[in-house]
């Protein structure tokens, strides 16, 4: 699957969470986040991030 550029809110809405209960998740990741350049007041995650998360959390983005 070939993912692409996501806003947080966007990946919160697709995992079933709150903005604020995605933004704790990605606290919890924060060294796997940062080893890939992305730093937590971003608001669009780039497309490995997002299929690190995607992958983690098991959120389906069709």
């Amino acid at each position: 699957m070939k993912y692409k550029s996501m806003y947080k809110y966007e990946l919160a809405n697709a995992a079933g969470v709150s903005s604020q209960t995605f933004r704790r998740w990605l606290i919890t990741d924060r060294a796997a986040l940062k080893a890939m350049g992305v730093t937590l007041r971003q608001k669009q995650l780039p497309p490995k991030a997002v299929r690190y998360l995607c992958e983690k959390y098991d959120i389906d983005v069709l």
